[in-house]
């Protein structure tokens, strides 16, 4: 699927996953599709781009401060090989949003007492509240990717677990959430340079994880199982949008655009209030 694209089209339906076999060998980690110019234009217009994002995402809370029955709320997925980029873009794109309107999860490996519930129990208890914006670092489809390639659990019950998630996604877009997944999908070329550079660095030393070799090794099997979720649990309720990444100003803009034009197609107003504007204006001014 080549990325090299110049048309009218909105960056999500450029990066949107195809619901057909997919072949992440074809898909250009390094490509830049529809980005607004060079590294440092691209990255100023991200920048820019928080006055928007903020704007809508506060229509977006206020709405769940006012009737939370009722309100929206997003989820946002970020999965991808490490050094992919998922804290840069929690950093750098959600960066530019208010605190006080996201819910930031970060999955590490399951905890004992995780253990003991379904695969689904920790994720259900990080879902954002009405009018937040959710962000999920790793997800519940470590449970079909690590635990699959290290062999955490037989194949039989990583196998059950692909409809599990689908039904589970269209459990909560039925409810009001909107999902945006995003796998950032990144070369292992770039990721050997990311982690030397780790190494190289004094002050990166505590980023680096020995562990993150072992998983190197494996490449080749994450491949494959990142295209069985990409293409079991890719439908348009809770869409996969696969982010080029080895480029991280090109990486950082292209989750925000993403996220902008999807709570614009949400056409987000403000909440209508229980109360006689003009009177309390009268009371307040006592005229």
């Amino acid at each position: 699927m080549a990325h090299d694209i110049d048309d009218d089209r909105m960056l999500r339906d450029v990066l949107r996953c195809p619901q057909v076999p997919v072949d992440l060998a074809e898909i250009d980690t390094g490509a830049t599709p529809k980005a607004p110019g060079d590294k440092k234009t691209t990255k100023d217009v991200a920048v820019q781009m928080g006055e928007q994002l903020s704007a809508l995402q506060e229509r977006l809370f206020a709405r769940g401060r006012v009737n939370a029955d009722s309100a929206r709320r997003v989820l946002v997925i970020l999965q991808g090989m490490d050094t992919a980029g998922k804290g840069g873009v929690v950093r750098h794109t959600f960066g530019l949003l208010d605190p006080q309107g996201i819910q930031l999860a970060a999955f590490k490996a399951p905890t004992k007492e995780e253990l003991s519930h379904d695969f689904l129990w920790r994720i259900r208890r990080e879902l954002p509240d009405a009018g937040m914006i959710g962000v999920f670092d790793r997800s519940h489809y470590e449970d079909v990717l690590v635990a699959r390639v290290d062999e955490l659990v037989e194949p039989e019950v990583w196998r059950k677990r692909y409809d599990r998630i689908n039904r589970f996604e269209a459990e909560l877009a039925a409810s009001g959430t909107v999902i945006v997944k995003f796998f950032l999908h990144i070369s292992p070329k770039v990721q050997q340079e990311r982690l030397v550079a780790r190494l190289d660095n004094p002050e990166k030393h505590w980023k680096f994880d020995p562990s993150d070799i072992a998983a190197r090794a494996k490449w080749g099997d994450y491949q494959q199982a990142y295209t069985d979720v990409l293409e079991r649990c890719n439908p348009d309720i809770a869409p996969w949008y696969v982010i080029p990444a080895d480029h991280k100003w090109y990486r950082n803009w292209a989750v925000a655009q993403i996220l902008l034009e999807t709570l614009r197609s949400m056409n987000i107003t403000w909440p209508a209030v229980d109360f006689d504007v003009d009177e309390q204006r009268h009371k307040l001014l006592g005229d």
